[in-house]
């Protein structure tokens, strides 16, 4: 768990470490078990050192027992970074008294500043009241049982299985629409829209997996059955409506200008046009855009990415790749006869699915 990491990054790394099934964990569980407290530094440095005193320079291998054993004496323990080897136990900890803490308990006022202090994580097991915190990235984490995390994962799987069929509804009718040339603004953002709410479902379900460790092995794979593509399928739908709005604006920009709208505004549809460069005065919601037709392409089974950028900048429009025959597409580097059969049976077939699908 470098330092260097970003705080967020760094919360996941800790997180990760101290999940179930992991050793760490292991060890802390039985430190609970055995009713005793603990304060424990999840790194070593200059600085650490410099804030320890009295105790017993160790450098051994880390376990669990050891972990355990050592907890009995008075004072904190120090491992390093990756949590692999036990550096110093039983040593009094003396942060700088003049950081400030929320805590009230002396160890886990002691936890909470050498934490802002040295950068690393900061582990206090509480004796008193039986809960493990963790002080990491300026915030306090008490670790909950798997149970309670599990029941909450659930939860927002159930939610995410109902998003994600609304997605599809959404996605389908833009294919239909597209093929027929009648898209509007207001179609590309409700997919922008429910495209950006699977992602932040996603995100928090990956929160509650990494928490889980080897106990949300079932949810990780559930995750990945409901959500695989989805981010690459976000990209093309802004690739091709991009160019209807603002040259200067990137792929990325739009992203993090989607990422950006809190939950509240997301629900309007003119949030999302708007992210993506679309100016919305007035019934503008209504005005006809075009594809360029990345997103149907990449429909296609076996057409390469860069033959899909070759088609697109070559007819410029979806519209002229759906009304291009094998000729036509053989003139685009790249596209021998048996590619352009592929493209020209390929957009066919997704041409007549969307229509059938949309008024079936």
């Amino acid at each position: 768990m470098p330092t260097q990491l970003p705080d967020e990054e760094l919360l996941r790394a800790t997180l990760a470490a101290v999940a179930p099934g992991t050793e760490l964990r292991d060890g802390l569980e039985r430190i609970l078990r055995g009713r005793t407290g603990a304060l424990i530094v999840l790194g070593n440095d200059k600085v650490v050192e410099s804030l320890a005193t009295g105790g017993f320079p160790l450098d051994i291998e880390f376990s669990a027992t050891r972990l355990r054993e050592l907890a009995k004496m008075d004072g904190g323990i120090v491992c390093d970074r990756d949590v692999t080897r036990i550096v110093r136990a039983a040593t009094q900890l003396v942060p700088d008294p003049s950081i400030e803490t929320s805590e009230s308990g002396t160890r886990h006022r002691t936890a909470e500043r050498v934490a802002k202090q040295t950068g690393f994580p900061v582990v206090s097991v509480s004796q008193s009241m039986r809960i493990i915190a963790l002080y990491v990235a300026g915030r306090r984490v008490v670790l909950e049982d798997s149970s309670a995390i599990l029941s909450r994962a659930n939860q927002a799987l159930q939610t995410l299985e109902r998003y994600k069929s609304r997605l599809d509804e959404v996605t389908g009718t833009l294919s239909a629409l597209e093929i027929e040339d009648l898209v509007t603004v207001r179609d590309v953002a409700n997919v922008l829209q429910r495209l950006e709410m699977v992602r932040r479902i996603k995100d928090e379900i990956a929160e509650y997996v990494v928490q889980l460790g080897t106990d949300g092995r079932l949810l990780s794979l559930q995750l990945e059955e409901l959500t695989g593509g989805l981010s690459d399928d976000l990209g093309l739908v802004i690739r091709d409506y991009l160019p209807e709005t603002r040259a200067s604006l990137t792929l990325d920009d739009a992203i993090a200008n989607l990422e950006a709208i809190d939950s509240t505004e997301l629900l309007d549809p003119s949030a999302g046009a708007r992210a993506i460069g679309f100016t919305i005065v007035g019934d503008s919601l209504d005005s006809s855009v075009s594809p360029l037709g990345h997103r149907l392409l990449s429909k296609i089974p076996r057409l390469p990415g860069a033959i899909v950028d070759r088609l697109v900048a070559h007819f410029g429009g979806l519209q002229k790749l759906l009304a291009a025959n094998i000729d036509d597409l053989m003139d685009v580097d790249g596209v021998g006869e048996g590619r352009a059969r592929l493209v020209r049976e390929g957009l066919s077939r997704l041409a007549e699915s969307s229509i059938l699908e949309r008024y079936v």
